[in-house]
């Protein structure tokens, strides 16, 4: 490897790093979270109000408390789900494929408009 090589690489990694630090910095604490199952919304619930809600029919424990959000339980058989641990800013996303389900947090104001 020449010398020019290994500074295109390391100036590559190191735009890439602070790319990722400033949306990571940028990133606005969410108000609420949005559950969807199959592709369609079906529960709502507040980041500032504490509970645990059953979801997709008892398939999957949703537990908020000090403004973050995660899934305790899963009955899927790998629990990628539960080890995706608390998310709490706008745009972070939980998701259990066996079960067909997401958990996304949005901003107070933030509406999403998809077109299908």
């Amino acid at each position: 490897m020449k010398k020019r090589d290994i500074i295109l690489i390391a100036s590559v990694l190191l735009i890439a790093v602070v790319l990722l630090l400033v949306v990571e910095l940028t990133k606005e604490e969410g108000a609420r979270v949005e559950i969807k199952v199959d592709g369609k919304t079906v529960a709502e619930y507040s980041l500032t109000e504490s509970g645990r809600y059953e979801l997709n029919g008892g398939t999957n424990i949703l537990v908020i408390e000090n403004g973050k959000a995660y899934l305790s339980d899963a009955n899927c058989p790998d629990k990628l789900c539960v080890h995706q641990g608390k998310i709490s800013k706008t745009g972070e996303v939980i998701t259990c494929l066996p079960n067909k389900l997401t958990v996304t947090v949005f901003g107070a104001k933030e509406s999403v408009d998809l077109i299908s």
